[in-house]
Formats: C-alpha cells, structure tokens, sequence
C-alpha cells in the first residue's frame, strides 16, 4: 500500500514538472525569445559545463537579447518557482553558471555584447555578456583599457561581481572598482540601476556578491588611458622544497617594499622535475617605462636569488600585445576556436598583508608540493597573485565600500589540480591533495590567522565559507537578501543564503 501510494506520488509530481515545463515552453515562445529545453538536440551543448565533474540539468537555457527579455524570463522563472541563474562566460569553477544544481532557469548572456565608449567622460557601458578578449580588443581601439584578467573566454559580468584581477589590478584595482554604475533585474522582474547616488545599498552589495542579488546587465565602467609601456615577463627557477620556500618569503618581503603600481606579479608553482623540488616562477606584467625600468623595479628580488634557469620577456612593448601573449596569442573570441573544458578541483587563500605567511608555513607549502604533489594522480598549479604590497590601489580601497571583503590581502593564492587528460573521472587524490596543502599552510600559522578566501574561485566543498569569502560583511548580505529576494530566487552555492 505505502509502494503504491509513493508511486502514485512520484507521478503527479512527474506530472506537475512537466506541466510547468511544458507552460514555461510556451511562455518563452510568446515573448519571442529564444530557449533550449530537455529533449532538444542543442541542449546537451547548452547545458555542458566548463568544469566537466559536474553534470548538471537546468530546466531550461534561454537566450534574452535585451535587458526587457532578462526580465521577462526572470519573472517567468519567479511565477514558476524555479531557481534563476544568470550565465555569462560560463566558467565559473562550481558551474554556478547551471545553478549549482539540476532544474535551475539558466539566463544565458551571450546575446548582450553591445559596448559603447564615451570619449568625454572615459566611461564605458558594457553588457554582461561581452567577454574579456573583445573588451581589451574594443577599448584598445580608443587607447583605454581596464584592469582584467587574462583568459579571453571568461565573461565580464561574473568577473567583475566577484572582483576581477589581472596584472594591471595594483595598478587600476580590481576591475570591480571601476564600476561607477549598473544596470541589474531583480528577483521579482523589475529592472532597476545601482551606483553611488541610486540604491547606494544594493550598489555595494552587487560589487562583490551580485549573483545572490540580480541579474546585471551592463554596467558603465571608468576605464583609464592605456599604458605607453607594457611587458611581460617571467623567471624561472628549479629548486629543493627549502629554496622555494626561502625565495617565496623573499619575494614576499620584496612585495612589501616601495615597489611601483606598474609592477603586477605573481609566484607560479609547478611539477618539479623530481621528488623534493618544486618549479618555483615569478611572472608578471609591467607597465612602467621601459624595459630597463622593468630591469631595475625586479633588481632588488633577483639579487637574492639564485641564476634563473630561464628568463623570458615577451610582447612588442605594447599594451594590446601583453594581453594577446596573457590571451594565448588571441583575443577575438569570434575568430579564435571555441573555448575549452577541463575537469578539476580548486581552492583559495588570500593571505593578509599585515600577518605574512612565515618560512614555517611557506616551507610547509613547498615540501608538500615536492613531495605529495610529486606523487599527485592530478596536473597542477599554484599561483600567489600579488594583490598587496608597496603602492597597490586594491588595497587603497576602504574595505566597507564594498562587500568585497578583503581589502588587506597580499597574495591571494589559487591552488588548481585537473586531470591530465582535462576529462572524467576526477581523482579522489585531486580533493585530499588540496585539502592538506591548504591545511599545511594554515595551520603552520598561529591560532586565529585572519586569512580568507577569493569567491571568484569558488569551493563548494569549503567549510566556514560565509566567513572566508565574505567576513564581517555576511550579516549585512543576508539582511539585504531577505530585502530583495526573500523567495529565493537567485540561490546556488557559496551564494548568500
């Protein structure tokens, strides 16, 4: 009786998804706009993930063109009851962008790629759906540029609401802070603007956790006058676990000296080429004025080290050829072949710049990658992106302008290991290896290391991450969610709850 009752259950269920679907069907077709549903010989494309260990199956995958349509689907997925998710590159390293889970609304941005650039007021407006390669090749044309990141997939919108670094960062600030205004619908359907001076509330809320509070649009950005100079450049180094992590202290302290903006660097930490080393990198981007300018802003550091094994300088001197050599050689993402996949595990550390990580922690670090990272069934990574140190405008940003919430971080730390195939399945070795690397650091430190964590490299598998992403801001976002989506409509994971 009780197998019969559960199954008559599970069919009306069935039934009333498939109702709703089938209502939602034919609501999209009314207003026009474009959608992919379950069954569909485009969906398995549509629905595919840049991270292949998740699979994940949205009820639907719509294409709005304007920002009218945005709405329209958001108040049709609100009538429905259906989680609403906006995706703009799709790259997010959780496949936020599908939701976060099977059965969400997926608001694909791809169609919004107008950008416009005001020549008096150094302001450009850029849809969310423009991606990063066709930004630096737009605004290059008028001679600005923006302070991004490097791949040419990745799209603007979620970059930029969760903060968005890129080598010029110490120089501009994260690419968050150049927003002066934005366009975003909200959970309800009502399309509405947020700066300093229009919703100042939901203005500081969207620069730093937008996805939990809308679907933004476009946004109008200050860009600046593109740098006369640019180079980048990178060191290399093979050395014992207790070399590297003598040079990572030394280019730690390094960074804390008056070094100029123009410098953006980063410490890149690979497969040693045998059990016990690591390969230890220093790679960056200088905008300065010259290439002897460069030579004598790194001449402190590589004075304490030893011989690189290999140095290497690339670009013409030119902006525009930096971010191509950043960009793999491409940024037109019209005309280069489509993105890739890859299927992998990833997690963070912003290490505060007034509590540096001692040679304890750093050797920790290093000896665990010489060693179990040897070892690892995964390919790699370490990056520590300089966010601090001397001069850094990411830091000069007072920390409750926005619920970005590390303002005093200096590097943050993306730690990346994939499968060498980029394909499933993903190793239960590429969890633990990360996990006690990560542990190894944090706890060589002292009890109460204030560190934190980059939400625009989410952990779904992190504990505590209301206070690693958010800190002391996490009361406030949830206070201001209840205020604009009390129904849950934008909920996915990391999100504001």
């Amino acid at each position: 009786m009780a197998y019969a009752a559960s199954l008559i259950l599970a069919f009306f269920a069935t039934l009333v998804l498939c109702q709703s679907a089938s209502k939602l069907e034919h609501d999209l077709n009314d207003a026009g706009i474009t959608a992919v549903f379950p069954g569909s010989s485009a969906y398995e494309i549509a629905s595919k993930p840049f991270n292949l260990r998740y699979d994940f199956s949205p009820a639907a995958v719509v294409y709005p063109s304007t920002v009218h349509e945005v709405s329209t689907v958001v108040r049709l997925g609100y009538s429905e009851r259906l989680r609403v998710v906006a995706r703009g590159g799709g790259h997010s390293y959780i496949a936020n962008g599908l939701g976060g889970e099977n059965g969400a609304l997926v608001i694909d941005m791809s169609n919004l790629t107008a950008l416009h650039y005001d020549e008096h007021t150094g302001i450009a407006a850029i849809e969310s759906g423009v991606r990063l390669g066709d930004v630096a090749l737009a605004l290059n044309d008028v001679g600005r540029g923006l302070p991004h990141g490097s791949c040419p997939y990745v799209g603007i919108g979620g970059h930029a609401a969760g903060g968005g670094f890129g080598f010029a960062s110490r120089m501009w600030g994260l690419i968050m802070d150049t927003i002066v205004s934005m366009t975003v619908v909200l959970a309800n359907g009502t399309i509405t603007s947020a700066s300093n001076d229009v919703n100042p509330d939901l203005f500081w809320a969207l620069r730093g956790a937008a996805s939990s509070f809308g679907i933004i649009t476009s946004m109008k950005m200050f860009t600046s006058p593109a740098p006369s100079y640019a180079l980048i450049f990178s060191y290399n180094w093979q050395m014992k676990y207790e070399g590297a992590a003598a040079s990572l202290i030394k280019f730690q302290e390094y960074a804390m000296t008056d070094i100029p903006a123009e410098l953006g660097a980063e410490v890149v930490l690979t497969k040693g080429g045998e059990a016990g080393n690591v390969t230890f990198a220093i790679t960056g981007g200088f905008f300065g004025e010259s290439e002897a300018a460069l030579n004598s802003t790194l001449a402190p550091f590589l004075a304490v080290m030893p011989p690189p094994s290999n140095i290497r300088y690339t670009g013409n001197g030119t902006w525009i050829s930096a971010l191509e050599d950043l960009g793999g050689g491409v940024l037109d993402t019209h005309t280069a072949g489509p993105d890739g996949t890859n299927t992998f595990y990833a997690k963070s550390l912003m290490t505060p710049q007034d509590d540096p990580m001692t040679y304890e922690a750093s050797e920790a670090f290093m000896k665990y990658l010489a060693y179990a990272g040897y070892a690892s069934d995964t390919s790699w990574f370490m990056q520590a992106e300089l966010y601090g140190g001397g001069n850094s405008a990411i830091n000069a940003v007072p920390v409750d302008s926005t619920s970005f919430a590390t303002r005093s971080a200096l590097f943050t730390i993306q730690f990346y290991a994939a499968t060498f195939n980029n394909t499933p399945p993903y190793p239960d070795d590429g969890f633990t290896f990360l996990d006690y690397l990560v542990s190894n650091i944090t706890t060589a430190m002292h009890p109460g290391w204030d560190y934190g964590a980059y939400v625009n490299y989410p952990d779904d598998r992190l504990k505590d991450w209301q206070h690693l992403y958010y800190k002391s801001h996490y009361p406030k976002l949830v206070a201001m969610k209840d205020q604009y989506d009390s129904t849950g409509v934008f909920v996915f994971p990391i999100g504001i709850e």
